[in-house]
């Protein structure tokens, strides 16, 4: 039995096999609008901000 996942795009239910060329997406235009979003910087993975180093932590010269 194959695997039913959801399409990220639109939420349609998809097979998950060989078959599907475009799995996790449902069709080229699912998979085309993810790779836009991308591309539009629209997922991002959030970044850790580290304190700034100060005067009194570097070391003496």
């Amino acid at each position: 039995m194959a695997t039913i996942v959801d399409c990220p795009t639109c939420g349609t239910k998809v097979e998950w096999t060989e078959k599907n060329k475009y799995r996790p997406f449902c069709s080229e235009r699912c998979k085309q609008i993810d790779l836009g979003a991308w591309a539009e910087e629209k997922y991002a993975i959030p970044a850790v901000n580290l304190p700034q180093e100060s005067d009194q932590d570097k070391p003496l010269q």
